[in-house]
């Protein structure tokens, strides 16, 4: 008898409406370049907005599963599909906070927040995401991060502290001893390899 092939997994998404036809792309192409460096394939039913994505073991790993899981997550929380894309390389991650665990259920509380994580004219987010190179998306009652682990958590404190009521003049001390800390590392990184070499 021949090997028995690995069942199909199966994993699903819901997705907002507005964000179904830029998980889709025009004529089909972000879809179909998800699939294509995943080798996932993904089923879009606009009628109950939810994505479906199909593994075959046989095909491609576990891993490309989550991968184009997270980028369509990503596309779902705001993000383009050129920055989703990003999540394909090894070593970024999608990190997703919910703004109601700091507001309740206030309206007005949310717009506030939002307001004091996006900044003027988009200012305070643009300095987190230029302080720990990341890509920040506020949307609805969320706000999502992509980047390098290390630099997600340090965007993620500066978030919280902004949630919380924090000043912005003391997030910006925090982003910038941050950066300074991980700077020092690399360097200490690049010495000791080029010493070595």
């Amino acid at each position: 008898m021949g090997k028995e092939r690995p069942p199909i997994i199966r994993d699903y998404v819901n997705v907002p409406p507005d964000r179904i036809g830029v998980i889709i792309g025009n004529k089909g192409e972000v879809k179909r370049e998800i699939e294509r460096r995943t080798g996932v394939i993904i089923n879009v039913d606009t009628a109950s907005s939810s994505v479906a994505l199909e593994l075959d073991p046989s095909k491609t790993t576990y891993e490309n599963l989550f991968k184009a899981k997270n980028v369509i997550l990503a596309i779902a929380h705001g993000f383009s599909p050129e920055r989703a894309f990003r999540l394909l390389s090894e070593e970024q991650i999608l990190d997703i906070i919910d703004l109601t665990q700091y507001i309740g259920s206030s309206k007005n509380d949310l717009i506030r927040i939002k307001g004091r994580i996006i900044g003027e004219k988009g200012k305070t987010r643009r300095i987190i995401e230029e302080f720990t190179d990341t890509y920040i998306s506020v949307y609805k009652h969320f706000v999502a991060i992509i980047g390098g682990y290390e630099h997600v958590m340090i965007a993620r404190r500066a978030i919280q502290m902004l949630a919380n009521g924090a000043q912005h003049r003391t997030v910006y001390n925090y982003l910038q001893r941050e950066r300074r800390r991980l700077k020092r590392r690399e360097f200490k990184l690049w010495r000791s390899f080029n010493f070595e070499a």
